[in-house]
């Protein structure tokens, strides 16, 4: 490997980084929302609180899609296809390792 292929290999170690860590953020602060839901909004009495709950998990799904799958899209359609898949499985990896130390978190609390 030449110094140029280490660089593109360290940026998309940190591109997957990055992706990693919104995708953790975003769900922490939608799961601190759900966890206190009642107390916020109150008791599910109607029609609106369910289908805000359904609208609210659609954008989740847009956001973390994005967060996923954006620039690994932009670099497959860029005709980087390598780089891509790289970037792909960088990203599962990191979000693989958070939810391994996160559950073992759990299981020691």
């Amino acid at each position: 490997m030449d110094n140029k292929e280490i660089r593109k290999e360290k940026k998309l170690l940190l591109w997957s980084l990055i992706n990693s860590f919104g995708v953790l953020l975003y769900v922490f602060v939608i799961s601190r929302i759900l966890f206190s839901a009642e107390k916020i909004f109150g008791k599910m009495e109607n029609l609106w609180t369910p289908f805000a709950f359904l609208l609210l998990f659609v954008i989740s799904a847009a956001i973390v899609g994005i967060l996923f799958f954006g620039r690994a899209t932009y670099l497959y359609l860029d005709n980087r296809k390598k780089e891509a898949v790289k970037l792909l499985f960088y990203t599962i990896g990191w979000l693989f390792l958070a939810t391994v130390i996160i559950l073992a978190v759990c299981a020691l609390v």
